[in-house]
């Protein structure tokens, strides 16, 4: 009797850890993906009115949708022909007042940048979209934009590059 508890506790833990092997806290569908690639991410925000170019804000967002693909998937990035393929530019980067004092002066300021995506996946092709994602930081006019450049770029980062996440590889 005490054996076969034990046959079945290992067949049960085996069978356990055999459905969580294709289960990921990510929520991430790669299918057969084996790699990522994204490429440089131009920054032609000057193009938009009111928008200005940021230097190595384009580095900065290439590195952080690399960094947040390689943290939540297991594909290998690579530098060309991967399996699934990021693409874009950002097309905004601009600060304008939000709010205003009873005096008519600005309380608040907010920074908004949009970024333009083209995903490709070649194992699964029906997924492929162009689609721009955008997000803002507010901030108060007090303070310049340089004292809250980094704050401003790891929130609008992380928000825009987990939406960039979900849509092309979101299971939800």
């Amino acid at each position: 009797m005490r054996k076969s508890n034990y046959k079945l506790g290992i067949l049960s833990l085996l069978l356990c850890l055999y459905g969580c092997g294709a289960y990921n806290f990510s929520g991430a569908d790669i299918g057969t993906a084996k790699s990522f690639q994204v490429n440089f991410f131009q920054n032609y925000a000057d193009q938009s009115p009111g928008s200005v170019i940021e230097p190595g804000l384009d580095r900065d967002f290439t590195n952080a949708l690399q960094e947040l693909i390689t943290n939540l998937t297991s594909l290998a990035l690579t530098g060309s022909n991967g399996d699934l393929l990021y693409e874009g530019e950002i097309v905004e980067y601009r600060v304008v007042p939000m709010t205003a004092t009873a005096d008519q002066l600005t309380a608040q300021n907010r920074l908004t940048m949009s970024v333009n995506v083209r995903f490709f996946n070649k194992t699964k092709e029906e997924v492929d979209f162009e689609k721009r994602f955008s997000f803002f930081f507010d901030f108060d006019a007090t303070a310049t934009l340089a004292s809250v450049q980094a704050q401003a770029h790891e929130e609008i980062f992380d928000r825009i590059t987990q939406d960039i996440f979900n849509a092309s590889l979101g299971n939800w």
